[in-house]
Order: C-alpha cells, then sequence, then structure tokens
C-alpha cells in the first residue's frame, strides 16, 4: 500500500557519489557473481526477496543507500524487489530506484510497473510503482505479465487484470531460468490473492524449465489462498527449517509473508532472514543448487 512521504535523508544525497566511486574503483566492471559449481552437473546460486518500502527503512527515513548496503551484504545472484518507486513521489525523492540499484550493485535490472501515470511535475517522466529484479547474471527475456489487481488509485476499483508480475529468463553460467517477483493484495479478505495465484499459476505453467517465484505474498505459508502454489512450487524457508520465521515488520517480526520459492530442479541448501532494519520488511535469502539439464 501506499503511505505518506518520508524524510530525506543524508545518505541519499551522497549515494550517487559513491555509486561513481565505486564503478571507477571497480573499474565499471560487474561484482563476481557468488554462483559457483558445486558438481559437474550442478550450480549454486543465492537468491533474495525483499520488499523495500520505496526505499524507506523501519523508522520512515528514506535512505536507497542504506538498502543498497544490506543487499550487497549478502551477497545475492538474484534479487526479487517490491514496492519500488520510480520517478513516483517526493517520498522518494524522485529516484528511478530500480536503475540506481543497478547501477550502484552492478546488476542488471528489469522493472515491471504495477501504476504508470502521468507526471505530478512540468517536464518530467511518468510516475511508476512495481517489482523488479535485479540479476547479475545475462537476462534472455523479459516481460511485465499481468495479474488481477485492485487498484489504489482510482475510487470504487474492482478487481481486473493488471500488469506487474515480471517474467524474466536468465542464463545463470549458461544454465536458462525463469525468474519471476510478485507483490499480492495486502486487503484482508483473500479473494483478490486467490485470483493473483491463479493467473501466476496460469502464466508459470505456459514456461518449461525451473522457475524461482520470489515476493511478498502477503499471506502465510498455511493461509488457504497460497495452497495452489505448493502443488508446484516449494517454500525455501520450509525447507531450511523455518516455517515460521517471520518477516515483517522489520522492528518487531510477527508474520512472515515473504518468501523464495523455487520448482523441481531446484534444490534448497539453507535460508535465513537477515536481522535489518533498512526497509519495513526483513529480507528472505535462500542458496540454491541447481542441477543443469542433460
Amino acid at each position: 500500500m501506499f503511505r505518506p512521504a518520508l524524510r530525506l535523508s543524508r545518505h541519499t544525497r551522497r549515494s550517487k557519489r559513491i555509486a561513481a566511486v565505486a564503478a571507477l574503483l571497480l573499474g565499471g566492471a560487474a561484482v563476481a557473481p557468488s554462483a559457483q559449481a558445486t558438481t559437474p552437473g550442478e550450480l549454486r546460486l543465492r537468491v533474495m526477496a525483499y520488499n523495500i518500502q520505496a526505499g524507506a527503512g523501519s523508522d520512515h527515513v528514506f535512505d536507497l543507500e542504506r538498502q543498497a548496503r544490506a543487499i550487497e551484504s549478502e551477497h545475492p545472484d538474484l534479487v526479487g524487489l517490491e514496492e519500488v518507486d520510480v520517478d513516483w513521489a517526493a517520498r522518494s525523492d524522485y529516484t528511478d530506484e530500480a536503475a540506481w540499484l543497478a547501477r550502484r550493485l552492478h546488476m542488471h535490472v528489469f522493472f515491471g510497473p504495477i501504476y504508470d501515470l502521468p507526471p505530478d511535475r512540468v517536464g518530467a517522466p511518468d510516475r511508476r510503482f512495481g517489482v523488479a529484479l535485479l540479476s547479475r547474471f545475462p537476462i534472455l527475456h523479459a516481460a511485465n505479465r499481468e495479474i488481477t489487481r485492485l487498484s489504489t488509485q482510482v475510487p470504487d476499483p474492482v478487481p481486473a487484470l493488471g500488469p506487474g508480475f515480471p517474467e524474466v529468463l536468465v542464463s545463470a553460467h549458461g544454465v536458462p531460468l525463469w525468474v519471476y517477483v510478485t507483490h499480492l493484495d495486502y486487503r484482508g479478505e483473500p479473494d483478490v490473492r486467490e485470483a493473483q495465484v491463479a493467473d501466476m499459476d496460469k502464466i508459470m505453467d505456459g514456461r518449461h524449465g525451473r522457475k524461482l517465484l520470489l515476493g511478498d505474498f502477503n499471506a502465510q505459508p498455511d493461509d488457504a489462498e497460497l495452497a495452489p502454489l505448493w502443488t508446484r512450487l516449494t517454500d525455501a524457508m520450509t525447507v531450511a527449517g523455518q516455517r515460521t520465521t517471520p518477516t515483517w515488520p522489520a522492528d518487531v517480526p510477527a508474520k512472515r509473508i515473504d518468501y523464495v520459492t523455487y520448482s523441481p530442479g531446484l534444490r534448497a541448501l539453507d535460508a535465513h532472514v537477515p536481522d535489518t532494519l533498512a526497509s519495513d520488511h526483513r529480507p528472505v535469502v535462500t542458496d540454491l543448487i541447481v542441477r543443469r539439464m542433460k
């Protein structure tokens, strides 16, 4: 959901200078991925799901550099981001957060807007809000697919198909991997989430190969609306014995609503929830084994 304007920290004003210096020191090269061969038929990679609350921490101060450091400290290969502002509002200093984080972390990016609205300033770009994928691997294909939405931007909304479900094909050291990022409806009634799960199932069923679904599901693992997902996907936190480890709110976690899930052909080695207040959610981080297909 949308929140009031946020106070801007001095870290944001310094962030572009920090990123520029880092790029010079690294010579503009991408950071080496953590994925590495474990056996001749396997690769290891690290995956993160993170709701960044439009760049604000649990203190509601906008500080995208703080979130970049929280991501960087985990050395992920793939990061699914939710609540991403792109030229949206003063709360995020009209920053293109997807592009900024990609530059800062030396990663590829695909942004999937949920909302794409006219600017609120003369000569400014459109205001966009949605989800994104950061990837250390090349992006071979990307599309912003539609699932059921109940808009927060129009009066008297009714459920209707809308964008904001990125479908991204990456090449993980030559291994193709479909990655999906989602942010499901936040309302108490599960009806819209039930429709969204059905829509996502249909879209993912149309692609062959290994798949990851990352995101903020706004539901807990045993909630009925998520049950169809568990017939085709595995919850990494459950495999790691942390099924009930909460992710929200970050300062006093009470619910687990953030997920890394995966299809057959992948296997979780471990998963954890970093203790960080860089957003109002804590991220989920999972180490996965990808089996090469013969």
